[in-house]
């Protein structure tokens, strides 16, 4: 999420930890100033001289590999979930679930380069023109803005008989009123296939037989899922297509022909804001604050603890400079030549939240049920701990490398 209101909630979160004394974070300068702006530019007085060509050329491509498993992983996805609508079984429906589980991790890691009004966050940087993040991973969802709920049968769009499901008209009606009513991305799919979550030991428990072809709300369902589904592959196809540096129209072309620094700063800005705030804060520190499970992220799923692993591993992809077999140059290389001192200071952090972030508890919604001071939840207020030492970290990076960070604090 985005949002300046849920943000106010992170920022609030992430406060109360630390005055209670369930967090002691070292003092440290604050990470940003302002609600996510950016500076006029990033490169600043100070810092090493260096060259860093291979470097933003290892991100760039980096980042175009990722987008592009990311998109062929969600097409793969559709295919099982459309196998599903055709023969509507508990079997398939179980096969589309965990389609869906095995497509995440290839768009969370991505998450990393938002953050800088990349493709991601703005389509176009001149008009201001939101990209499709808002329209990918938005959450909380509200689920009765999109189907049934308990203690209420005909609720949602798919209830609604005036509203026509189309991609237009379902992105016509995400969060026009209230942050809370998505109505598209993972979380929505997420949603339609598990059903809302009320086990203790487990995720949701849609019936298969939601999905059976003939009743009018099953076969608006049944659209509304095929339709967001393939909603999802377009948006993460053109993300793919602008970070094709083959193409000379793409949005790679334009970020690798930035200065030196600036390019830097947006890399850093977006390890260190997913790091510092969103992770921390939005993610972790709002549910840990209310103890809901509504603020877990994948809360139908019970899928949240690999969100985080899936998240940290963007930002140790960039840091390190691979992706699965594939190797790059990364800023790791950059920073070991320019302060080799702090190289190994990052690393050390990197691979200490790592390691915060993989002893989570799972599923979380259980840990967030439990009372304070459990060790469900010192796991996770010790990962809120590394994710913002990691963010001062990277913060660290960019005064070493003569670049501004700006990370949102609201």
């Amino acid at each position: 999420m985005s949002t300046v209101i849920r943000s106010r909630r992170g920022v609030a979160a992430l406060s109360l930890l630390l005055a209670s004394g369930a967090l002691a974070l070292p003092a440290q300068p604050a990470l940003a100033s302002g609600a996510g702006a950016l500076p006029a530019q990033f490169a600043m007085d100070g810092g090493s001289s260096y060259g860093a060509t291979l470097e933003i050329l290892g991100y760039t491509r980096l980042v175009g590999s990722s987008y592009q498993r990311a998109y062929a992983d969600a097409k793969e996805m559709r295919g099982v979930i459309n196998e599903f609508l055709d023969e509507p079984t508990e079997e398939n429906l179980a096969r589309a679930r965990n389609a869906w589980i095995d497509a995440r991790p290839a768009y969370l890691v991505t998450e990393a380069f938002r953050f800088y009004q990349g493709p991601i966050d703005f389509a176009d940087e001149e008009t201001g023109e939101e990209g499709p993040e808002p329209h990918i991973n938005a959450w909380p969802l509200n689920e009765a803005y999109i189907d049934y709920v308990k203690g209420d049968a005909d609720a949602g769009i798919i209830h609604d008989t005036s509203i026509e499901i189309t991609d237009k008209t379902i992105l016509g009606h995400d969060q026009t009123q209230d942050e809370a009513d998505v109505t598209t991305g993972w979380h929505a799919i997420e949603f339609l296939l598990w059903g809302q979550d009320f086990n203790d030991d487990g995720p949701g428990a849609r019936p298969a037989s939601d999905y059976e072809p003939g009743d009018e709300f099953n076969d608006r369902r049944r659209l509304y899922l095929k339709t967001v589904t393939q909603m999802l592959v377009k948006d993460l196809s053109w993300l793919a297509m602008s970070w094709n540096m083959d193409n000379p129209n793409a949005y790679a072309t334009d970020f690798l022909k930035l200065p030196q620094k600036e390019a830097l700063g947006r890399i850093l800005t977006g390890m260190a804001t997913l790091s510092g705030f969103e992770m921390a804060s939005e993610r972790l520190a709002v549910a840990l604050d209310s103890g809901d499970q509504e603020d877990e992220h994948s809360c139908f799923s019970d899928n949240t603890h690999n969100d985080f692993v899936y998240d940290q591993k963007g930002i140790a992809n960039i840091w390190f400079g691979e992706m699965g077999d594939e190797e790059f140059a990364g800023i790791q290389d950059l920073v070991a030549r320019v302060d080799p001192e702090l190289e190994k200071k990052v690393t050390a952090q990197v691979e200490k939240t790592s390691a915060a972030i993989a002893a989570l508890p799972d599923p979380i919604d259980q840990a967030l049920a439990s009372p304070q001071g459990s060790p469900a939840r010192q796991k996770m207020e010790q990962a809120v701990t590394d994710l913002v030492d990691q963010g001062k970290m990277l913060v660290e990076v960019g005064k070493a490398l003569g670049v501004k960070i700006a990370v949102a604090t609201e």
